[in-house]
């Protein structure tokens, strides 16, 4: 079950980006979004939170940014249903694609939303080693050993 996070939510959301994002905050493309700032879901399975998905509208822009999705139990389904859902509130929105943020280090993420149809539209070289002077938390290295530098800009049209 998917609902919209409630301030219970917003701590334990709290606990989980500082656990996977080294704190309240995630930049991308030199954008600091704070959790207070960003709209959520929550994904619930037998009473207990097992995902969310945080992300921006911007209908001047017509765009949804994804800011952060997590899933406590890996390979479940739940970052895609959590993801299907807010493309469909965009889409409700009549916003025109969603847009994410990645790190160079994380090809699970890279292979997740290319299965679910999302394009590799750019790459910003450096942008963590910047990032990274704002929020010292980002570590040096990232998954599989895989040093922590670069961003990667994914797009799917709605």
């Amino acid at each position: 079950m998917l609902a919209p996070s409630t301030n219970e939510d917003r701590e334990w959301m709290k606990e989980l980006w500082v656990n996977e994002f080294g704190g309240e905050t995630v930049i991308s493309k030199g954008k600091e979004h704070h959790l207070r700032d960003v709209e959520a879901l929550i994904a619930w399975m037998d009473g207990e939170r097992v995902g969310a998905a945080t992300y921006r509208l911007s209908e001047s822009d017509d765009y949804c940014e994804l800011t952060g999705i997590n899933a406590v139990i890996k390979g479940s389904g739940i970052g895609s249903e959590l993801l299907a859902v807010v493309e469909q509130i965009a889409k409700q929105a009549g916003l025109k694609h969603i847009w994410l943020i990645t790190t160079n280090d994380n090809v699970d993420a890279l292979r997740f939303y290319q299965r679910l149809g999302y394009r590799i539209v750019a790459f910003h070289p450096n942008a963590v080693d910047e990032a990274r002077k704002r929020k010292p938390a980002i570590p040096l290295i990232g998954f599989y050993g895989i040093p922590l530098r670069d961003e990667i800009e994914l797009q799917k049209l709605l």
